[in-house]
């Protein structure tokens, strides 16, 4: 069956469509906060300090989110942290709007957004295989991919046009915030009128302690060797060219593309990912998924080096398209292997594990690339030798993965039905 009829089934198809309008105004969120900061502080240090204020929340609250996940109704836990993140972004609308926004205010809310969703993640992806029968749960996982990257594109490209037709000052970043706010209202609705089921199916079985829960969890997680090493070898690869951060100074004082031109090298990865989604969502997933999973990594780093040491904007904007496209195989492969090979009842667990890795690689890495840029002089030669060592880095650790993990070297399965 081919993804795309995964969008017959009514509630998965109105959450997808939800989710995309949230998501897009997220992006627009993400990329105007980074603006933002630059803005007030022409720091690529304190650019970097944005990924720290979203890493934090995740890496401390991402655990306690699985189990929370795991032994709540999951559609009450998603209306909790959808209204935390709606007053969020309101918040932040209104104080850029009064001019009483600050550095702290911008890092604190930052991190809230982040701590909500350590909640919202494992719950929202533990309740998507409720939502379509299990040989629809591929098709659905590459749909969702589908719909991510197209609103990763979408958001800041959006941003950047609002920031651009503001003109200087920060009014064009209070309506952003305000947006993205009034989008999560979508998803509240699509919640609120459900027929599925967000309870936990735990089989009959009491329920644990916390604690209890949360090593079986992590028990479960790191017992599985391909797990392990997909997981360990994505967050490195994101850590070393997790880069995002610095691209305000690439399109101001390298490029020279303005607020117009930073929105859409901040799009740009997401386009090369809606790309690849598309092709996953019309074919089935391809066979020896570890060697492409491990070339995709690989492709990561050497499209990353491309970008750091490109001058040209359409070269710059063409490698990170390119970064998207690889990180997005490089997904498939991965969301495959947990979705169906982990317990419905441990499904919220394992997604927060994961979430450590898949989400605090890049946050970490904004946080090294702006710590290494800040070293040189300029700016812009400290973002180019930033981005080019992670590059460089993220090939050898592809490498060294293919070396010394067989089980991610020789891993295939063949899960996707064929075509209709």
């Amino acid at each position: 069956m081919r993804p795309y009829l995964t969008l017959r089934h009514r509630d998965f198809r109105r959450l997808w469509a939800a989710q995309f309008i949230s998501l897009t105004g997220s992006q627009m969120q993400a990329a105007a906060i980074d603006w933002h900061v630059y803005l007030l502080t022409r720091s690529p240090l304190a650019l970097g300090m944005v990924g720290l204020s979203r890493v934090i929340p995740i890496v401390s609250l991402s655990l306690l989110g699985g189990v929370v996940a795991d032994r709540y109704d999951r559609k009450r836990v998603m209306l909790c942290t959808q209204l935390t993140m709606t007053a969020v972004a309101a918040l932040l609308g209104f104080l850029t709007f009064a001019h009483h926004e600050t550095l702290f205010t911008l890092y604190l809310l930052t991190g809230m957004t982040s701590a909500a969703g350590a909640f919202d993640n494992p719950a929202r992806q533990a309740l998507v295989p409720r939502l379509v029968p299990r040989e629809d749960l591929p098709g659905a996982l590459a749909m969702n991919l589908t719909m991510f990257h197209a609103g990763m594109i979408g958001g800041p490209a959006l941003a950047g046009v609002l920031i651009a037709s503001a003109g200087e000052g920060t009014r064009g970043l209070a309506w952003i915030y305000l947006t993205n706010a009034a989008s999560f209202l979508t998803v509240l609705a699509t919640l609120l009128t459900m027929r599925a089921s967000g309870k936990v199916d735990s089989e009959g079985a009491p329920p644990e302690s916390p604690a209890r829960s949360l090593r079986q969890g992590l028990h479960f997680v790191f017992s599985t060797p391909v797990m392990v090493w997909t997981m360990a070898l994505d967050f490195v690869a994101t850590f070393f060219s997790g880069a995002n951060a610095l691209l305000p100074i690439f399109a101001d004082q390298v490029l020279k593309v303005g607020a117009f031109g930073f929105g859409w090298l901040r799009a740009a990865p997401a386009l090369g990912a809606l790309i690849g989604s598309l092709y996953t969502s019309l074919n089935p997933i391809p066979a020896r998924q570890g060697r492409v999973f491990l070339w995709a990594v690989a492709s990561y780093g050497f499209a990353t080096v491309v970008f750091g040491l490109s001058r040209n904007y359409a070269l710059t904007f063409i490698a990170l398209a390119a970064t998207g496209l690889a990180d997005l195989v490089s997904t498939v492969v991965r969301q495959i292997v947990r979705q169906m090979i982990t317990p419905d009842a441990m499904r919220g667990r394992m997604t927060s594990v994961n979430m450590i890795f898949f989400m605090g690689g890049p946050q970490l890495g904004e946080l090294e690339a702006g710590l290494v840029a800040s070293l040189f002089g300029s700016a812009a030669i400290g973002a180019t030798v930033s981005v080019v060592s992670g590059g460089v880095a993220t090939v050898l650790a592809a490498g060294l993965c293919a070396w010394r993990a067989k089980v991610v070297r020789d891993y295939e399965t063949r899960v996707s039905p064929g075509p209709n």
